[in-house]
């Protein structure tokens, strides 16, 4: 039944690869592959800003996986939100390996507010959505808590260098009001479908860890001291693809 509604539906509305353009699929084999069956590791941008909690991301961003990801992004490829969703469920996977009890607490980045209007649609929250649901379905308890919102306006960080976009951002995000307590009793893990710089997850590392700390406090809990390589002990990170530099310096 699926292929000949697959064949109808060809007719009315083109279907190409998000990756390579191949006709009559939304993603082909080989772009499938690329996307996917690379082990999810720990990637670091050179230079590390200081703040950023430990990132793992499912591939590289070049050629298919690039293609991919603008497509859904910015062409309005909706339905490769679920392949996507796959990939970043290995990605966190690696993130929080560490045993934890409670579920995974999956925290889109938010893009700004104009971007959303512009494409229609949340990137980053839909890739997520669709990553709980691949991590509920193999078993491991995983939500998605979109608690993060832009405080102010942010310029367009094209072009901007590595400090300038962190200058840009500083300071952008919030825990939306009464939402803190979302962020207790699980792992949280800030997801997104890109790393650059690193500079959007510091700052939400930077606004989580505020609103956790709060909470904390709240609570009549003691501040937890930061250890090597986290922004904060349990905030961890997971991104669909990172650039080929930050791959490549911790194969050294």
């Amino acid at each position: 039944m699926r292929g000949w509604w697959q064949e109808i539906s060809g007719l009315v509305l083109p279907v190409a690869c998000g990756g390579c353009g191949s006709p009559r699929t939304s993603l082909c084999e080989r772009c499938a592959v690329a996307l996917l069956d690379v082990r999810a590791r720990r990637v670091r941008p050179a230079p590390e800003p200081a703040g950023l909690p430990v990132v793992h991301a499912a591939a590289v961003y070049e050629d298919a996986v690039r293609a991919v990801l603008l497509a859904h992004k910015e062409r309005g490829a909706l339905g490769l939100a679920g392949v996507l969703g796959q990939a970043l469920a290995g990605a966190v996977r690696a993130a929080a390996r560490v045993p934890r009890d409670g579920p995974l607490l999956l925290v889109p980045v938010p893009s700004a507010r104009r971007a959303v209007r512009a494409r229609g649609h949340d990137a980053a929250r839909r890739i997520a959505l669709a990553a709980a649901g691949e991590l509920r379905r193999s078993g491991t308890d995983a939500r998605v808590v979109a608690v993060l919102r832009q405080r102010r306006a942010v310029a367009d960080q094209t072009g901007l260098s590595a400090p300038q976009r962190l200058a840009n951002l500083r300071g952008a995000l919030e825990v939306r009001g009464g939402a803190d307590g979302l962020l207790t009793g699980g792992r949280v893990v800030l997801v997104d479908d890109l790393m650059t710089t690193g500079a959007s997850l510091v700052e939400a590392a930077r606004a989580v860890e505020a609103a956790m700390g709060e909470s904390a406090g709240a609570a009549g809990g003691l501040p937890v001291p930061a250890i090597a390589g986290f922004a904060q002990p349990g905030v961890v990170a997971a991104v669909v693809a990172s650039s080929p530099a930050s791959f490549e310096i911790n194969r050294n």
